[in-house]
């Protein structure tokens, strides 16, 4: 039985179209989307607006259809992809409903805890505890896929509607549905037991569309969250938004290392934020959006408002050569999965500490996985030699990791964790900023700042330890600024736990990377990790090293060059000159670079690299196969 076709490496183009866009040239814009790389298309279909003549009541039908001679976009569009080959998939938004239907049908509104409908550019917010939702929604899935030869579905603001288009908070819904779901007293602001009524309905929503759409048409993927056939993620930018560099490798790498075999879609969004939807995005701020996904083993997928002629971004030029390079190379991304052995836990709350070890590992270049901390008892560690845990306190699966070091791994804890492979037993806490200040740890490399929090542990008999606090002193005025003394309170302590280790570092040391950047933080940090994780390699710490395995034996490794990386923005990497890198696996190899397109020098397993640019993929394959 063949794999469906959402298991093999595709490209996708998503124009988000506008209701003046009705009548647009389907084959104008399918030459675009296959000169950009792209076989699969995602196209307004219904929601909030539809696309095609619907027989729905409830449907607002698109007044511009009138503009086309056949009255129905979808039917044209699906009709000329299919004649080229490409695949169209039906993007639906059921967050909204016009006044009309608001007012026949109020049940279905979102309410504010004031009571009042959110309202927003003359379209109201439903509920998915209504009907709209629970019921209605089915009927149009039906409709299309009765019609069209859909290939797969993605859902829109599949939400509470929480915050409108203006990020305007409006707090939980009260609508009565939602009111005889919850079974209680509805709170005013999202609270844990409210997150869990959302999450549960949604997923139970999620479920349900997925095994519509599997019933009505097989061979149609549905792309939405963790439970369906395309995990989906956009990357996107947004004006007062903090820029996190390496938010789209770390979003696919959690979803992958939960699920690896189910693909991963990163819709990259080709303009700078919503208000600012004609303005495109910084060039090489979108490239970093497509090569993190690609890297980590994504479909890479390009957004834009409107259509190709609407939309000039001059980050296309850029997205297109990256999706083009997918395509032609798409033995290599075939089943792509992670070569890390190395995994960092993301935290549910403070993502600090995280992403103060992030950058440490990326930039000492040891490979590693994101999992998401609720993943833990779901997911096999054993593949894995060292597990890292941020700052993350007290697990739900502590067992889980205690049995993990048991038989073999290392478990590598930062500031507050409760575990018995760790070998410490807590006795006091500093963790407010004025009591960790002027808290100083006797390093390698001299005195080193606790920013955050620190944690004084009595060690585990034969525990060993280092890195001793000094305690605080006056900090101000100058004249006063004396009297640390050595305390016997260690930063580190590493003990045998079964077969395995147990290593914790009782202090945010992530976090003071991530304010400070003191790159002693970082070494402290990596240096503490077992031996041979890091790849050995003479490029500098702002190349990012991702190895992977493709389908039959295979090897990758993708080098993303990161030097562009700058504050609240990227720009042109620099070019990095000719180096090595010894490969991380044993045997005899050749080594093609992709971009260069030419064969490689390979000798004891050491490869010569050739100048680096903006990204350099190398195909490893046995010598001798």
């Amino acid at each position: 039985m063949s794999r469906p076709w959402w298991r093999e490496p595709f490209r996708m183009f998503q124009t988000n179209l506008r209701e003046v866009d009705a009548g647009l040239d389907v084959e104008r814009v399918l030459d675009y989307l296959e000169e950009f790389g792209a076989n699969a298309w995602l196209i307004s279909v219904g929601g909030i607006l539809s696309n095609y003549p619907t027989g729905l009541d409830f449907q607002t039908r698109n007044p511009h259809l009138a503009e086309r001679h056949s009255g129905d976009l979808i039917g044209d569009a699906v009709a000329a992809a299919r004649r080229r080959g490409v695949r169209v998939l039906a993007r639906m938004d059921f967050s909204k409903i016009d006044h009309r239907r608001a007012e026949e049908h109020p049940e279905w509104c979102f309410v504010s805890p004031e009571g009042e409908r959110q309202v927003y550019n003359g379209l109201t917010s439903v509920c998915p505890s209504g009907d709209y939702y629970q019921v209605k929604l089915f009927e149009v899935i039906g409709e299309v896929l009765d019609r069209y030869e859909i290939d797969g579905f993605f859902l829109n603001w599949m939400s509470f509607n929480e915050v409108d288009y203006s990020r305007r908070h409006w707090g939980v819904c009260h609508c009565l549905a939602c009111a005889r779901r919850y079974g209680d007293e509805l709170p005013e602001k999202p609270d844990p037991a409210w997150r869990r009524f959302a999450h549960d309905t949604l997923e139970d929503l999620n479920a349900r569309i997925r095994a519509e759409i599997a019933r009505l048409r097989p061979e149609a993927a549905l792309i939405l969250g963790e439970h369906a056939d395309i995990v989906f993620h956009e990357a996107n930018n947004a004006v007062g938004r903090p820029l996190w560099h390496h938010r789209t490798s770390e979003h696919v790498s959690a979803a992958k290392s939960y699920r690896p075999e189910v693909p991963v879609l990163v819709n990259s969004v080709g303009f700078v934020d919503m208000p600012y939807r004609m303005a495109g995005e910084e060039p090489y701020h979108f490239a970093q959006y497509l090569l993190q996904a690609i890297s980590r083993g994504a479909i890479p997928s390009t957004y834009i408002m409107g259509t190709p002629d609407d939309s000039p971004y001059e980050c296309l030029g850029i997205g297109g050569e990256i999706t083009r390079f997918h395509r032609d190379h798409a033995d290599v991304y075939r089943d792509l999965v992670s070569e890390a052995r190395t995994l960092l836990v993301r935290p549910d709350g403070d993502l600090r500490e995280f992403q103060g070890l992030y950058l440490a590992l990326l930039e000492r270049h040891v490979p590693f996985d994101v999992l998401p901390e609720g993943k833990l008892a779901v997911t096999d560690l054993s593949r894995y030699e060292l597990v890292v845990l941020p700052d993350v306190g007290a697990v739900d699966c502590p067992g889980v990791l205690d049995a993990y070091a048991e038989a073999g791994g290392t478990v590598l804890a930062t500031g507050e964790a409760h575990l018995a492979c760790l070998p410490a037993t807590p006795l006091a806490s500093y963790t407010t900023e004025e009591s960790v200040r002027s808290l100083h740890l006797r390093g390698e490399r001299g005195m080193v700042p606790v920013i955050g929090a620190f944690h004084v542990v009595e060690p585990a008999e034969g525990a060993r330890t280092g890195l001793p606090a000094m305690s605080r002193a006056r900090y101000g005025p100058p004249e006063k600024c004396h009297g640390h003394l050595d305390t016997a309170h260690p930063g580190w302590l590493s003990a045998p736990y079964g077969s395995g280790t147990g290593i914790l570092m009782p202090w945010t040391v992530g976090r003071g990377y991530r304010e400070t950047g003191l790159s002693a933080h970082r070494d402290l940090f990596a240096d503490r990790l077992p031996p041979g994780l890091a790849i050995e390699t003479g490029l500098p710490e702002q190349v990012e090293i991702v190895p992977a395995r493709a389908a039959g034996e295979t090897r990758v490794i993708h080098l993303l060059n990161r030097s562009g990386d700058a504050d609240q923005r990227f720009r042109r990497p620099l070019p990095i000159a000719e180096s090595w890198l010894k490969l991380p696996w044993p045997g005899e190899w050749r080594a093609r670079a992709l971009r260069a397109d030419h064969e490689l020098e390979v000798d004891g397993g050491r490869v010569r690299l050739p100048e680096l640019g903006l990204f350099e993929i190398l195909k490893l394959s046995n010598k001798y196969s």
